[in-house]
C-alpha cells in the first residue's frame, strides 16, 4: 500500500519553474484587447448596468454624445491603459504559478487552470484593478454637462481622494474581485472543460486553432453567468445620484437596493455588451495567450538545441 502511494507522489507533474515573461505577455495581450473592441464593449456595459431603464439604442445615443466615436473610449486614457498594462501580467504569472501549484498536487489540468484563474482574478482585483476600475466607472458615469464638465479625468480622481481618501477610491474593491474571480476561474475552467469535450476519448490528440479559439469563444460567452455581480459593482462605483440610495452601499445592500429598483432583471442589464466583451477577452489571453506562450516555449527550445 505504501509502496502504490509512493508511486503515485512520484508521477505527480513537478511545479514548473517561474515563467517571468508571462508578464510581458499579459501586459501587452490585454492592452491590444482594450484599446481595441474591449473598451467600448465595457463603455456600453457600464452605461446599461448604471442606468438600468436604458434600451440599448438609447445607451449607445448617450455614449455617442459624450463625443461621438471617442464616446465609446471614455477611460481607456489613462485608467484603462494603467489597469491592462499591469493586470494582464498579474493575472498571467499569478494563474501560472497557482495552476501549476495545483497540478502538482495530483489535479487534473482544467481544475489547476480553473483554481489558477480564481488566484489569478483575485491577485489583479487588489493589486492593479481597484482604483482603475473605479475610475473607468466614474468616467461614464459622471456628469460631463455640470459644474464638473471642464474637470479633467486627473482633477476627478484627486477630488475624490481629497474627500474620501484612499477607501473612497478603493470603493466597491471587494465586488471587483469576486467578479474576476468568478470571471477568471469560469473563463479558464470552461475554456479547458470545452477542449476536453472536443478531444472527445483521444485525450491526447492536438486540437487544432479553430478548436482552441471555440473553447475559448464559448467559455468566454458562458463565464458570464456571474453578470449580477458585476451589475453590483458598477452600482456601487456609479457616480449617478439618486434621492433613495444609500450613501455607503457594501455588496449585501447595493444588492437589496437594485432588486427593490429593477427587480431581478436589473441584475441581468448590460449583460449583452459583457458576453461580447468576455467573448473577446477570453479568445485574446486565454487563447492568444497559449498561442504566444506556446511560440515563446518553442523559440527557447530551438535555441537550447542550437547550443
Amino acid at each position: 500500500m505504501m509502496e502504490s502511494s509512493s508511486l503515485q507522489v512520484q508521477q505527480r507533474p513537478k511545479r514548473k519553474p517561474v515563467v517571468w515573461s508571462n508578464i510581458g505577455v499579459g501586459a501587452v495581450l490585454q492592452l491590444f484587447e482594450v484599446t481595441t473592441l474591449g473598451q467600448p464593449f465595457e463603455v456600453i456595459k457600464t452605461q446599461l448596468a448604471a442606468n438600468r431603464k436604458d434600451s440599448m439604442i438609447s445607451a449607445l445615443k448617450t455614449i455617442y454624445s459624450r463625443g461621438g466615436l471617442l464616446g465609446f473610449y471614455q477611460g481607456l486614457i489613462p485608467w484603462a491603459w494603467i489597469e491592462a498594462s499591469t493586470k494582464g501580467g498579474v493575472l498571467f504569472l499569478a494563474q501560472n504559478e497557482a495552476s501549476s501549484f495545483f497540478a502538482s498536487l495530483g489535479f487534473s489540468q482544467t481544475v489547476s487552470d480553473t483554481a489558477g484563474g480564481v488566484f489569478g482574478g483575485v491577485a489583479q482585483a487588489y493589486t492593479t484593478m481597484g482604483f482603475c476600475t473605479f475610475m473607468k466607472t466614474v468616467e461614464v458615469t459622471r456628469d460631463k454637462t455640470g459644474a464638473g464638465k471642464d474637470m479633467s479625468t486627473l482633477q476627478v480622481a484627486k477630488e475624490v481622494f481629497r474627500t474620501k481618501g484612499i477607501s473612497g477610491i478603493y470603493r466597491g474593491v471587494t465586488a471587483v474581485a469576486v467578479r474576476q474571480a468568478t470571471n477568471w476561474g469560469s473563463r479558464f475552467g470552461l475554456a479547458r472543460v470545452t477542449e476536453t469535450i472536443f478531444k472527445g476519448n483521444n485525450k491526447d490528440r492536438k486540437l487544432s486553432k479553430w478548436e482552441e479559439l471555440g473553447a475559448s469563444v464559448i467559455g468566454g460567452a458562458l463565464a458570464c453567468w456571474n453578470q449580477p455581480i458585476e451589475v453590483i459593482r458598477i452600482e456601487m462605483q456609479s457616480q449617478l445620484k439618486a434621492a433613495d440610495r444609500p450613501e455607503k452601499l457594501n455588496i449585501i445592500s447595493c444588492a437589496k437596493y437594485i432588486y427593490k429598483k429593477n427587480g431581478i432583471l436589473g441584475f441581468y442589464r448590460g449583460v449583452t455588451p459583457r458576453i461580447g466583451l468576455g467573448v473577446y477577452l477570453t479568445c485574446v489571453m486565454v487563447f492568444g495567450g497559449d498561442q504566444v506562450k506556446e511560440l515563446i516555449r518553442a523559440r527557447k527550445e530551438t535555441k537550447l538545441d542550437k547550443q
